[in-house]
C-alpha cells in the first residue's frame, strides 16, 4: 500500500491511497487510522492524555474508487482542499455571486 496523495484539515483527511486488490477499503482505513493514531499520541503526549480511554478518529470513512475522474484529478482535487473559511458555506448563507441568480435572493 502506497499514499499517493495527501491533505490534512482542521476536521478531515484526504487521502488517495494506491493498494493492491487483496486489501479491502475496511482494512485500509483501519490501518491508516490505527497507525496514524499510534504515531500522532507518540510525538504529541496530550492527545493521549486527551483521548485515553477513547479514539482519535471518527468511526466512519469515506471511500471512492478512480474510475470516471483521472488519478491526476484527484491529485489536483486533494492538494486544492484548504480550512480558509471562505471556502465553506451554509446551504442558506448569502453569497454575492449569487445576486440574480434563481437561489439567490
Amino acid at each position: 500500500m502506497v499514499v499517493v496523495r495527501g491533505n490534512v484539515g482542521s476536521n478531515h483527511v484526504h487521502v488517495l491511497v494506491s493498494a493492491p486488490s487483496h486489501l479491502s477499503v475496511a482494512k485500509i482505513a483501519k490501518y491508516l487510522k490505527g497507525k496514524s493514531s499510534f504515531r500522532l499520541m507518540q510525538e504529541f503526549p496530550a492527545l493521549k492524555k486527551r483521548y485515553w480511554g477513547s479514539h482519535l478518529w471518527g468511526r466512519g470513512y469515506f471511500c471512492s474508487t478512480v474510475r470516471a475522474v483521472t488519478e491526476e484529478m484527484i491529485k489536483k482535487y486533494i492538494e486544492d482542499q484548504s480550512d480558509k473559511p471562505t471556502d465553506f458555506k451554509v446551504w442558506d448563507e448569502q453569497d454575492s455571486s449569487s445576486e440574480g441568480s434563481p437561489l439567490g435572493s
